[in-house]
């Protein structure tokens, strides 16, 4: 069966690969909420963040979890395009939980949003296909906590 998860956090790139599908998203998540996990940590970037985010959403529908919006700055999404914009405002209206860090950016709130996600989640969910940036950070940060970490496209294995 493996360890009782209750939180994840999400984490991910802003650019999408070919190699993702919204149902391997779909199943993983729903093992995820299988598995025991009702809070999902959500960073609310462009990319993965808020595909997670929407798909969380359709899960609600079904299942009694929470989705906590964790913002970096309260200005994020200013040079959003429209698409994800919107994306963000859908996401934003219908979270459980917002938590704004600083009201401003700043430097360094993207990874400071990030260490709060991994400090309050059981898992880590990442879509991380490099070795820098905000994603393998917090990639990074997990492990070094000892938070386990799925990786898109894995199977669960903890």
């Amino acid at each position: 069966m493996g360890k009782k998860l209750t939180s994840c956090a999400l984490t991910g790139h802003r650019k999408i690969e070919k190699d993702f599908t919204s149902e391997m998203l779909r199943k993983q998540l729903y093992d995820l909420v299988e598995r025991g996990v009702n809070t999902f940590y959500c960073g609310m970037a462009i990319g993965f963040d808020l595909l997670c985010a929407r798909e969380i959403l359709e899960i609600k529908k079904y299942f009694p979890v929470r989705l906590v919006a964790c913002i970096p700055c309260g200005d994020q999404s200013d040079k959003f395009s429209p698409y994800w914009r919107n994306a963000y405002d859908l996401v934003l209206r219908s979270a459980d939980e917002k938590v704004v860090l600083h009201p401003t950016y700043r430097t360094g709130c993207m990874f400071e949003r990030n260490r709060y996600m991994v400090d309050r989640a059981d898992v880590l969910y990442a879509y991380c296909n490099d070795n820098k940036g905000g994603s393998a950070y917090t990639v990074s940060y997990a492990r070094q906590k000892g938070i386990p970490v799925l990786d898109y496209g894995q199977e669960i294995a903890f």
